[in-house]
């Protein structure tokens, strides 16, 4: 059967792209784009889209009826550095649209969920290197602590009430496609646009601070792969470890390099630098490996070659 998938969060970074390739795979009208406003445009005009807060339960319910939907991908929330500005908003936001979902599937409104998880629910006690997918877990930041508390939640409404929620912790995400949302790897995608329209940038972290990293792509086919396993394939309802490459700014700075020779970098470490030094380097991510044939498509050269490329291209039809 053909779901009718509701995208909540659906302007945000990967919200929006994953609109696109969902609307690609069931068509225009299975696929309901959601947001708290207009932020993105080009969600906005591609198909059927809807004023949502994620925050409010009523609203949710309505829309959910309005198109008879059965599949709810809850993509709001506040990231990393955003929400240690403004902790108690990070908060309500984050778990109140996680309850919302989890209660519309628990009333049976709708039949499985995804919610997106995070390396942030790591923190300075965890193992760093290929960290395990059952390890210490003591976050830092609110977002972290959301996404922990989250996790528990998502395994609770399983357990209790056979909730069918699917859930990855993603690492950073690079795209093209969509500006930097507020998050402590969002480096490693304005480094790309300050490449290009500044040749030098100032990074905001330390050159050898290593963190997980993915390209959009893979972490759309992540989601959608989740998405669509069996479910008795599932062994696991809070959160399952999610890994493809991981490399430093100074990694980063050689790859740009290659391409434009005369990019330069400076260093100013700020409060983006103590969450990232309490995230692991690597993921080891063997379980979504072995339970539903996850598999990453893209290293740092593909990633540079690509980022640069496209980000050029508006340049080039001026």
């Amino acid at each position: 059967m053909n779901p009718k998938i509701l995208i909540i969060g659906a302007c945000g970074q990967i919200g929006s792209e994953l609109t696109h390739k969902l609307r690609k795979i069931h068509g225009d009208d299975h696929v309901i784009a959601s947001d708290i406003n207009y932020g993105n445009l080009d969600v906005v005009n591609s198909g059927i889209f809807e004023i949502l807060d994620a925050q409010d339960y009523s609203s949710m319910k309505i829309c959910v009826e309005k198109y008879q939907i059965n599949t709810v991908y809850l993509m709001a929330a506040m990231l990393s550095a955003t929400g240690e500005k403004y902790p108690m908003k990070a908060w309500d936001l984050n778990m109140d649209s996680l309850f919302n979902v989890l209660n519309l599937a628990k009333n049976k409104f709708i039949q499985k969920v995804f919610w997106p998880s995070s390396i942030a629910v790591f923190g300075p006690t965890t193992p760093k290197e290929n960290t395990p997918q059952y390890t210490v877990m003591e976050p830092t930041t609110v977002y972290g602590i959301t996404k922990q508390v989250g996790e528990r939640w998502c395994e609770y409404y399983h357990n209790k009430y056979q909730v069918d929620v699917r859930s990855i912790r993603y690492p950073g995400i690079i795209s093209w496609k969509t500006l930097p949302g507020g998050g402590t790897t969002d480096y490693a995608v304005d480094i790309y646009h300050k490449a290009l329209a500044d040749n030098h940038y100032e990074c905001f972290l330390s050159e050898n601070t290593e963190l997980p990293m993915m390209y959009m792509d893979d972490a759309i086919d992540a989601t959608i792969k989740i998405m669509d396993a069996s479910p008795e394939n599932l062994t696991i309802r809070s959160s399952y470890n999610l890994a493809a490459i991981s490399f430093t700014p100074k990694d980063v700075v050689k790859s740009i390099q290659s391409h434009l020779k005369d990019f330069t970098i400076t260093y100013e470490p700020d409060f983006r630098q103590e969450i990232a030094d309490s995230w692991p380097k690597s993921i080891d991510d063997n379980y979504a490996r072995r339970d539903w044939n996850w598999q990453h498509n893209f290293d740092l050269e593909a990633i540079t070659k690509l980022m640069i490329t496209n980000l050029k291209k508006p340049i080039n039809q001026d």
